[in-house]
């Protein structure tokens, strides 16, 4: 689990990179780096208010891989307060 001030969807990744999707820490965010296709999803999902996962890492690995999860929370009030 990684905290961070802020996230960037970066949908610039080929599908020919070898890669599912990339994620990185960049100062104190995440820069995760998508394929145009999964970005149009990533895009529906906010519109639909839907949670969204989104699984890094190369193609062909089979083992343990990185995900970024967007959950939708009931109560916006206390989320990222202060």
């Amino acid at each position: 689990v990684t905290g961070a001030s802020f996230v960037v969807f970066n949908g610039a990744l080929k599908s020919s990179s070898g890669f599912l999707a990339k994620s990185s820490i960049v100062e104190d965010g995440l820069m995760v780096q998508i394929t145009r296709e999964t970005m149009e999803s990533l895009r529906q999902a906010l519109r639909d208010r839907k949670d969204f996962k989104i699984t890094c890492g190369k193609v062909d690995a089979e083992d343990a891989k990185e995900y970024v999860d967007i959950c939708w929370v009931e109560n916006e009030e206390t989320t990222n307060k202060g």
